[in-house]
């Protein structure tokens, strides 16, 4: 047992060691005047980027040109997604004011292909309602 009190000494040089260092002495910090109730803009540009990864697609059915009539649109999100950022993401792409969102979260189905079961994949859908007199082209012409 005497080799492990030989890296027990070892240990107690190497703590020993840093603690004699020399001390630097520290240069006093300059303190800068402080700016109050400063907001700094916020770049359009990080704003898009976030809005195409909460909205994947537009989800176009029958009952979505239906729900479209009556200014309600229906969007495929990301499965991380919520309603605050779903609508600022379509305030921000399509420039529209945003009254009421509903998210659906689609579940995946088994599906069987002779022996082999396997599953479609889920998704997540909003239900995006608009203000009256306002529209989105979701499929351009």
């Amino acid at each position: 047992m005497a080799l492990f009190d030989i890296f027990k000494n070892r240990r107690k040089e190497k703590e020993i060691i840093p603690a004699k260092a020399k001390k630097v002495k520290k240069k006093p910090v300059e303190q800068k005047p402080e700016v109050k109730n400063v907001k700094k803009p916020v770049a359009k540009k990080r704003e898009i980027k976030m809005a195409f990864k909460v909205l994947e697609s537009p989800h176009v059915t029958e009952k979505a040109s239906e729900l479209a009539e009556k200014n309600k649109y229906s969007f495929k999100v990301s499965k991380r997604s919520n309603k605050t950022e779903v609508k600022k993401a379509v305030e921000e792409l399509y420039g529209v004011s945003v009254v009421n969102v509903a998210i659906i979260n689609i579940h995946r189905k088994k599906k069987r292909v002779g022996r082999t079961m396997g599953f479609k994949n889920g998704y997540k859908k909003a239900i995006v309602e608009i203000k009256k007199g306002q529209s989105i082209e979701v499929m351009p012409r």
